[in-house]
């Protein structure tokens, strides 16, 4: 299949666009003016005109969980909630339009910060307020804290408080389960959820596959795989049914793996990789969130002294997966968001660093820092993995979170840049969603989506549009090993592009967060 785009302003990299492209089989063959690659032309090439349009490659986003995002925008939507009371109505409304559910409801989006009034977590009496007949757990906003209904504690057989390894089962007044549950205590209610279908889960990853185009999305890092679990074999069976069929994401797994062994196993007996399905990186999850105070700190919480968060892996556990994954000759990317789990992983990734460093070991989210953390992610060349969406919600919380010194330093995106960290890009989806525009307004303007404070939050660590996009294209590639076939517009890359409403270049960057994509291509074919 052959194709020539012409008459487009085509984003190539920072100060450097084209008017053309050639493309053959999905490949980028040739580029330059529309004159001549026009020159270019052969029977049955087709020729689209693209009309004065703003082209940039695919958006590529460096961590989320792609299928678990397609599940939670079919479940009990809590997201945006401003009470405790909003919550229990959108639970009700939802049994209310599916009179024959029956079994398990789950949901997730509460977020307690965001409540107008009473700014508290949920527990199980409110919970029971939508219904005690069936069990009902509602997943916090971040994913690290749940609460359930008391039908649920039955059925999940907990009557006691305790604490978890790396999580917590929290009580009430009365000194019994209140429904709340943080970090690793969270998986005792998996056995409340129904087994999956390849089927089931494969139409699921079609659907948000689908949305995923629409935003521009051609290719993701996701986090759906825990080898171990009975669901990720069945999990992982519809993500190869997807990539041999008609896929227009392309897929790079960040996998956990339950235990040191299984992860030696795993690699022994090898992956089969595609241009369309990649099996990337080891995941660890190190510590919490911010909004639920289960990000481990290296001092207690401003806001509560009696918690420095949630270490969900011992030093010696990060350092046993670190090690055996170098070993391996297996990338890290691990979940860090406090200063204290930073410390830890970056203490792992040092005892490594001769071959870390070839091998891009990773953090993800890297929120709360100083000068001296970053500065020994540039130093051992550790990558970070951020999300500038978080912002919407943090920048409203982290000052009395942390302190007001400590918060300047955090979700330094600029200085990163500075350091010469590879920075890229994603939305944690679904943490926040994957509006891309929405993440690059955060990251260049450095604001919430209501465009507040009018300067900026922390404005020095403002980024330009160039490098907004890169980190949501090519850096992408870069932490998978793939810079060389994506995310630049340029002679050998995938043909993975998406044409814009308007030129984001030179628009005003408070409209940025307006953009919408025309059309999106991947492998050469609009889709």
């Amino acid at each position: 299949m052959r194709t020539i785009l012409h008459s487009g302003k085509i984003y190539q990299e920072k100060g450097k666009f084209c008017e053309a492209l050639l493309i053959e089989d999905g490949v980028i063959t040739k580029t330059g003016s529309s004159e001549k690659i026009l020159m270019l032309y052969e029977d049955g090439t087709d020729i689209i005109d693209l009309m004065d349009s703003t082209v940039v490659p695919g958006f590529n986003d460096s961590h989320l969980h792609f299928y678990y995002h397609g599940v939670t925008m079919a479940s009990v939507n809590v997201y945006g909630s401003t009470s405790v009371e909003e919550v229990i109505e959108k639970g009700r409304d939802y049994l209310r339009q599916h009179p024959h559910h029956s079994g398990y409801l789950w949901g997730r989006g509460w977020n307690q910060n965001q409540f107008v009034g009473e700014k508290r977590m949920l527990t199980k009496d409110d919970i029971d307020k939508i219904s005690v007949d069936i069990p009902i757990v509602l997943g916090r906003a971040c994913g690290h804290v749940a609460v359930c209904n008391s039908k649920a504690l039955e059925l999940a057989n907990i009557n006691e408080s305790g604490i978890v390894e790396g999580g917590e089962i929290l009580v009430g007044e009365d000194g019994l389960p209140n429904g709340l549950f943080t970090e690793n205590a969270i998986d005792l209610l998996e056995c409340l959820k129904p087994r999956l279908t390849v089927e089931d889960v494969k139409k699921q990853i079609e659907q948000i596959a689908k949305i995923a185009n629409q935003r521009g999305i051609t290719s993701v890092s996701t986090n759906d795989l825990h080898m171990g679990d009975e669901n990720s074999k069945i999990i992982e069976q519809a993500y190869v049914q997807y990539a041999s069929e008609r896929p227009t994401v392309r897929i790079n797994h960040q996998i956990c793996y339950n235990t040191p062994e299984i992860l030696k196993a795993s690699v022994a007996k090898g992956f089969k990789s595609t241009d369309f399905l990649r099996y990337g990186p080891l995941k660890i999850f190190t510590d919490g969130s911010l909004g639920a105070r289960t990000a481990l700190m290296r001092t207690p919480y401003a806001d509560d002294v009696s918690t420095r968060g949630i270490a969900c892996m011992t030093p010696e556990q990060i350092d046993e997966y670190v090690q055996t994954a170098t070993d391996l000759g297996m990338q890290v990317v691990a979940h860090a968001i406090g200063d204290g789990a930073m410390e830890n992983v970056l203490n792992a990734y040092a005892k490594v660093i001769d071959l870390g460093k070839s091998l891009r070991h990773g953090i993800i989210h890297c929120q709360i820092t100083d000068h001296d953390i970053l500065q020994r992610m540039s130093d051992l060349d550790v990558l970070a993995l951020v999300q500038p969406i978080f912002l919407h919600a943090d920048l409203h919380i982290v000052e009395d979170r942390v302190g007001k010194q400590l918060a300047s330093s955090s979700y330094a995106f600029k200085t990163m840049e500075d350091l010469g960290i590879h920075v890229s890009y994603g939305s944690d989806a679904p943490v926040e969603d994957f509006n891309v525009f929405e993440g690059i307004h955060c990251a260049v303007n450095r604001q919430d989506l209501m465009s507040y404070p009018s300067v900026g939050y922390n404005p020095k660590e403002k980024v330009d549009v160039f490098t907004a996009i890169d980190n949501y294209t090519v850096e992408g590639a870069y932490a998978s090993f793939e810079e060389q076939q994506k995310g630049r517009l340029m002679t050998g890359h995938f043909a993975d592009l998406i044409v814009l409403s308007d030129d984001i270049f030179t628009i005003p960057t408070q409209e940025i967060k307006e953009l919408q994509v025309l059309k999106t291509m991947v492998h050469g074919v609009f889709v």
